[in-house]
């Protein structure tokens, strides 16, 4: 190859080059394949090193002659082919490519110098065109247009047309290099309004593949929409990026085209977030609206709906036909049609709102369910039995009622399976908000004539027996009314002493009773029983042992007391100086708190503070019982108590919805963990309570609340419940503090919690029990690793206690210690 070194011939040298170092990989192929087949033979491999050394040898001719050649055909193409042809980039990568193997062949040939000063004449003839370079990028710059062909010949006064006749060595004989600043400036201006069409063009074209996902709806005869999160992010950066192209110097030519896209743009996305809200407010109302109670109880807003929904089918209609999005949205007429859907939507809304609003002012309870539960009793108007899945929610423990055949309604069940018949039966022919109140005043007309017989039967009926014939919280009311009564007389008597042995005699009574075989709703009966007789046993010592012979001492006085008033026909309630009506609602067998002195101090706190007109707010560390003292202190009451989970996500209308369930239905509302509140709505909360709590020191029987009249049931209260130790708690405001008497919580005594709960199970040897079971859970958890499922609290000892109960029932002979183990 030395002796090639004629530059016109750097064509026909090309091809034999890349011949021959076709034929030199050929060999080395070859080499490596008969090598090979010699292994396999088992014969000696002939030596083929000296191939690899001429390929070595061989490469920098290959560069230097096909480098060589293509110079020399790009140089000719650039000078003669129609500029228009001409790719800039192209003739830039062979300039520095060539350049660059020149520049490295001059050195490598220093040994052949006509090889050498073949590079360097080449290289010589790169450096002359390389100044041409900036007016070949600038002529083909992609973003030249007419435009700025007519601008750049009257800027430099010839004529300049883009035609197959024009070339680069005519731009050269016109001397347009002498003005590669003007030309400069003009192909940057529309390289920059290239990149503005570009950026147009590719948005236009990325909508092209954008479709609704159009979906059946059930068997509504229609569709729905499904628009991916993408769409939504497509929509908001091309809108964004319109607006940046707005504020561009190089707009101008495409002005109409942006503000055209840019509405566009706009009208989708106003089209498509009317949609989405009519949608969703079609997919609520579509069942509701599908029920022909609903439909009879509301003409004027079943009419609207039927006129929205009308529009709305022929909306889906063009969707299921055209699903590209930028051609179906951006029309004035469909954002028109969905608006007056939105409009007539919001006007059904408001009058369902304000229906759902009367049916809750009728019956009260109905504000303690949400508006899909209302709407679901509501829309089924001719079964009255689509109410028992929600009387839960209504009552405190009435799980469903008793439906004769001709659906008169004759008994109450408790969720545990207890029945209680009503005094009195009635019909469900009304409104199901006029019956269901019905069955409310039935409750506690039941509840209250069964109590009276009850007392009079306490009399006449063996303890042991009478226990088994009457529903659990009508034995545990009497039974408390009964030791009311004999702590008084004693008291007045100085038979103290008796009283308390007699008492201990009914618990034995009673702990051989549970033993025995019973039901289920039996043993859960005496099992509540026996935690409350033993608070009793508990107060009658203590009265004993602090020596109190008046029935107006403190110590007595500031027990929760029961009386039968035979003139009224009512239970009261005293608690020091405070008188409460019992409340009669159903709780049916569950069961009861075991009462410690902290549930006392708690209790007297709570009914001074009810007394008052004020809630109380129970404060202390988790697994104090805040909660479930309140709960149970409901049941002494015979209130409903609706316990309520605090959020930072609630807002001060759900809460005034609450508060209007409560006043009007005279329920007491625990709001657990109240301080999680955010601080902005505990503001609002703290003014309508302030509101509630006014109107029932002024015993009135009717307020205003949030602009609306409604009745109010002195029995109601809010309490609340907190702990303080948890981090991102806030502090309550003064104003709220003011309406709450605070308890301070501790830890309760575990033993004698133990004691009592293994006593109603049965246990003789409870005590000794309790200290054994309290004791090993205690060196449980200081003595064993942490774990996270590791529980040594008051709850685990419940289920231990459970488990060594049901464990003595099965084997009443077994030792009690070995029901343990």
């Amino acid at each position: 190859m030395a002796s090639y070194s004629e530059i016109g011939k750097a064509q026909e040298v090309a091809n034999e080059v890349r011949r021959i170092y076709k034929q030199l990989l050929d060999a080395q192929n070859m080499s490596g394949l008969l090598n090979s087949r010699e292994r396999l033979f088992g014969l000696p491999n002939t030596n083929y090193e000296n191939i690899p050394r001429l390929l070595k040898d061989f490469e920098p001719f290959k560069n230097l002659w096909l480098n060589v050649a293509d110079w020399m055909k790009t140089q000719e193409a650039v000078m003669n082919d129609p500029l228009i042809s001409i790719d800039a980039d192209s003739v830039e990568k062979v300039i520095v490519e060539c350049y660059k193997t020149m520049h490295k062949s001059v050195r490598i040939f220093h040994e052949l110098p006509n090889i050498q000063e073949l590079a360097n004449q080449v290289k010589l003839s790169i450096e002359e065109f390389k100044p041409y370079l900036p007016l070949i990028q600038s002529l083909r710059n992609p973003g030249m247009r007419q435009r700025h062909w007519e601008q750049l010949s009257e800027e430099l006064g010839v004529s300049i047309v883009p035609k197959t006749s024009l070339t680069f060595s005519k731009c050269l004989e016109m001397h347009l290099q002498d003005n590669i600043d003007i030309i400069s400036k003009i192909a940057d201006i529309a390289g920059k309004e290239y990149s503005i069409e570009s950026a147009l063009n590719k948005m236009m074209n990325d909508w092209e593949s954008v479709k609704f996902d159009v979906i059946p709806y059930k068997d509504t005869g229609t569709c729905i929409i499904k628009i991916a999160d993408e769409v939504n992010q497509l929509l908001d950066d091309h809108i964004v990026m319109t607006q940046s192209m707005n504020f561009s110097p190089y707009k101008k030519p495409f002005e109409e085209r942006i503000s055209h896209w840019e509405n566009k743009l706009h009208l989708t996305q106003d089209v498509l977030d009317e949609w989405v809200t009519c949608q969703r407010q079609w997919l609520y109302l579509e069942p509701i609206f599908n029920s022909e109670d609903i439909n009879r109880q509301l003409p004027l807003e079943s009419k609207r709906y039927a006129t929205m929904d009308r529009i709305w089918r022929k909306v889906m209609k063009s969707a299921s036909e055209q699903s590209q999005v930028i051609t179906l949205c951006p029309d004035t007429r469909l954002l028109n049609g969905l608006r007056e859907c939105n409009r007539l939507l919001e006007q059904v809304q408001k009058g369902l709102s304000e229906y759902l609003e009367t049916k809750r002012q009728a019956f009260p309870r109905f504000y303690f369910l949400s508006d899909d539960e209302l709407l679901e009793i509501l829309s089924q108007t001719k079964d009255p039995k689509a109410v028992q899945p929600h009387l839960r929610k209504c009552f405190e423990n009435i799980a469903k009622l008793q439906f004769e055949k001709d659906l008169q309604i004759t008994a109450m069940f408790s969720g545990e399976g207890e029945c209680v018949k009503f005094e009195k039966t009635t019909y469900p022919t009304s409104n199901v908000e006029e019956w269901m109140l019905e069955i409310e005043n039935l409750m506690r007309y039941s509840i209250r004539t069964i109590i009276g017989k009850s007392i009079k039967a306490y009399a006449d009926t063996p303890r042991t027996d009478w226990v088994l014939q009457w529903p659990g919280q009508i034995i545990i009311a009497v039974c408390q009314t009964y030791w009311t009564t004999e702590v008084t007389e004693a008291i007045c008597t100085n038979k103290m002493n008796e009283l308390y042995s007699n008492l201990l005699k009914q618990l034995d009574g009673l702990r051989n009773l549970v033993r025995s075989d019973l039901t289920k709703i039996g043993r859960m009966t005496l099992s509540a029983l026996i935690v409350i007789e033993v608070h009793a046993r508990d107060v009658v010592a203590k009265i004993i042992e602090e020596g109190v012979h008046n029935v107006n001492d403190f110590e007595w006085i500031s027990q929760l007391r029961y009386y039968w008033k035979n003139d009224e026909e009512q239970l009261k309630l005293r608690a020091v100086n405070a008188e409460f009506n019992y409340g009669y609602e159903y709780l049916g067998n569950t069961t009861r708190l075991v009462i410690t002195p902290l549930t006392d101090r708690c209790y007297l706190t709570l009914t001074g503070a009810l007394h008052l007109k004020f809630g109380g707010a129970p404060a202390g560390p988790a697994g104090t019982g805040k909660t479930e003292t309140t709960k149970d202190l409901g049941k002494a009451f015979a209130i409903q108590c609706v316990v309520f989970n605090c959020s930072d996500q609630l807002d001060f209308m759900a809460m005034g919805k609450f508060f209007k369930g409560l006043a009007s239905a005279g329920a007491w509302a625990c709001f657990d963990e109240f301080n999680r509140i955010d601080i902005e709505v505990l503001s609002v909360v703290a003014q309508q309570i302030t509101t509630i709590q006014k109107a029932q020191q002024q015993h009135l029987t009717r307020f205003l609340f949030e602009g609306d009249d409604l009745e109010l049931k002195p029995s109601c209260a809010v309490f609340i419940t907190m702990n303080p130790g948890y981090a991102g708690r806030t502090e309550l405001p003064d104003n709220l503090k003011a309406l709450f008497r605070p308890v301070a919580m501790m830890v309760p005594d575990y033993a004698l919690i133990a004691e009592i709960s293994l006593f109603s199970f049965g246990f003789t040897d409870a005590r000794l029990l309790a200290k054994k079971i309290v004791t090993t859970f205690k060196l449980s958890s200081e003595q064993l690793s942490t774990q996270d499922h590791y529980d040594f609290g008051m709850r685990a000892v419940k289920s231990v206690i459970s488990a060594a109960g049901n464990l003595k029932r099965q084997n009443a002979d077994m030792d009690e210690v070995s029901s343990f183990y």
